[in-house]
């Protein structure tokens, strides 16, 4: 049976890349899958890297092929921030609540047109014999004056993109997870899953 694990265990992330990877002939395992593999910290200085340390120490300890991603916001008026460190923003441990209100703080004030933001999202994939592949997505979008939506996790709530007129929290699960940063960077390396793993055959 194909297997491939990505390396979170953040299981909203985790339901993302399940439904990302519709299609494909294979079994979507991840770290809950794996409790004893221990990840490797997240000092690269771009997301590619960040991502590649996490396939590698997954691939490695698991004799599978794995898929590790790193994605974050990039604030223009925050000249980056808050980037590779977006998951930690304020802090360890990690706490969406605390990083979107430590976003907002320092956002007070700033007007519209001065709130342009992106995400980025780098995908690696570690092969068995040890062959990398890279691809990257990203969406551009603006920071919200208020946490707005239900749906998603992250910055989701602040993220507002001007052609829906919502923020990536309002969008819903099915049409975020087909214009998302994560989408974007999946389909880039599609050609490469669909090559190694095949697609599910209709019955």
């Amino acid at each position: 049976m194909n297997k491939i694990v990505v390396a979170t265990g953040n299981e909203g992330k985790a339901k993302e890349f399940r439904e990302l990877l519709k299609g494909l002939n294979v079994t979507i395992l991840t770290l809950r899958d794996f409790p004893d593999v221990i990840m490797p910290e997240e000092n690269g200085y771009t997301f590619a890297a960040n991502a590649l340390l996490k396939a590698r120490a997954v691939a490695e300890r698991t004799g599978l092929p794995a898929l590790g991603d790193d994605s974050g916001l990039e604030v223009d008026f925050l000249k980056g921030a808050p980037g590779v460190y977006s998951a930690r923003f304020a802090g360890e441990p990690s706490n969406d609540l605390l990083n979107n209100q430590k976003l907002l703080q320092l956002m007070a004030g700033v007007p519209w047109d001065k709130r342009t933001a992106r995400f980025r999202c780098a995908l690696a994939l570690i092969e068995p014999e040890g062959k990398e592949h890279i691809a990257e997505g990203m969406v551009e979008g603006f920071i919200a004056y208020e946490l707005k939506g239900e749906y998603g996790f992250g910055y989701d709530p602040l993220f507002y993109l001007p052609a829906y007129g919502k923020t990536y929290a309002e969008l819903g699960e099915e049409l975020k997870n087909g214009l998302s940063h994560r989408a974007l960077a999946v389909k880039n390396l599609r050609p490469v899953l669909r090559e190694l793993f095949g697609e599910k055959q209709e019955l």
